[in-house]
């Protein structure tokens, strides 16, 4: 009869988490569980029920203040994993782990914290822990072992924690936001493509453009927010301008970054949004370089623009030539003034 009651009471514990009154004892019995993926702790069991005659081994497993079961399986976890980075951090990506979607604060601490042990002994540098939104519990335990918000995106939030000794060395998240400008030219008669945005306090003259999508090179976005505000299909050229802008109301308080490119139009006719534009049209450079309906950037620019139309656009163009990154293998876009031909290679 031990045995079997045994059996069932086990059984159980590994299907049942956390404070569950089982059945198969009397009503005055409690047994506290706590599980992680497969692994049940029967960390308290009290009982008040008098021992059965000649089954004082029954009575003794049920009276025992503290007693440890695993049930053992191929997906049991008993530290967290994370891939190591070739600056000595580990990056723990919540969602990837298979976690209970019900575990408490309490086993995700205790898993954390041996977890940093193990990481303090292997010498790594920090700790990056990505918590889904649907684990959220757990960054508030990660925060007892002393883990910050580094940053949110989306559907997640990214803690870290710095291990080695001294001040933390680890990077700050992104602090810019990059909006990009396309100024589309028809070198065949020195026009270019201009907008009035509907929800500014002054209606002047200006490139059409917008904030470039994560991901998105900057050529890309000119030609996208080009299309998207005016109709018009053209194609990227170069480089002409950036601006820095520190604590820009429209970034939240951070940095922004303006970038103007310089687009050939592939089309001509206008289709502007009216969600987004009050006027569009094919505005005379040299009339947008002295008129006072523009913004201080878009009139130097135009005249910027006048001066590659008469001495050739080689002489403002920083173009863009796409090279493969030595430590990545990635790729990425490097812009500057065109080198002669000698020095290329």
């Amino acid at each position: 009869m031990r045995l079997g009651l045994e059996k069932k009471v086990m059984q159980n514990l590994i299907n049942k988490k956390h404070n569950y009154r089982l059945s198969l004892l009397p009503a005055n019995t409690n047994i506290e569980v706590d599980s992680i993926k497969g692994t049940a702790n029967i960390i308290k069991i009290q009982t008040l029920f008098p021992p059965l005659r000649g089954r004082r081994s029954a009575v003794r497993l049920f009276s025992c203040a503290s007693t440890r079961f695993r049930h053992h399986d191929v997906n049991r976890t008993s530290a967290l994993t994370g891939k190591v980075d070739r600056f000595g951090g580990v990056t723990v990506n919540l969602a990837e782990l298979g976690l209970p979607a019900d575990i408490s604060e309490s086993s995700f601490s205790r898993l954390l914290q041996d977890s940093l042990l193990q990481w303090k002994a292997e010498g790594k540098a920090a700790v990056w822990l990505r918590v889904p939104i649907s684990l959220s519990r757990c960054a508030a335990a990660a925060s007892t072992h002393g883990f910050t918000f580094h940053h949110a995106k989306g559907d997640h939030a990214v803690l870290a924690l710095w291990l080695r000794e001294g001040q933390s060395r680890l990077p700050g998240f992104a602090t810019h936001q990059i909006g990009v400008a396309g100024a589309v030219v028809d070198e065949s008669n020195g026009k270019v493509l201009v907008v009035q945005d509907r929800n500014k306090t002054k209606n002047a003259w200006k490139f059409p453009g917008g904030l470039s999508d994560p991901g998105e090179n900057i050529g890309a976005t000119a030609v996208r927010e080009v299309f998207e505000e005016t109709g018009v299909h053209s194609e990227f050229r170069s480089l002409l301008s950036i601006r820095q802008q520190h604590n820009h109301p429209g970034a939240f308080g951070m940095s922004d970054m303006y970038i103007i490119c310089r687009l050939s139009p592939l089309t001509y006719d206008i289709n502007f949004c009216t969600q987004e534009c009050l006027r569009c049209e094919w505005l005379d450079l040299a009339e947008l370089a002295k008129t006072n309906d523009t913004t201080p950037i878009t009139s130097r620019i135009a005249k910027l623009l006048l001066h590659g139309l008469k001495q050739g656009f080689h002489n403002i163009d920083l173009t863009m030539e796409e090279l493969a990154a030595v430590y990545s293998g990635m790729f990425y876009q490097l812009y500057h003034r065109q080198l002669p031909p000698t020095l290329k290679s």
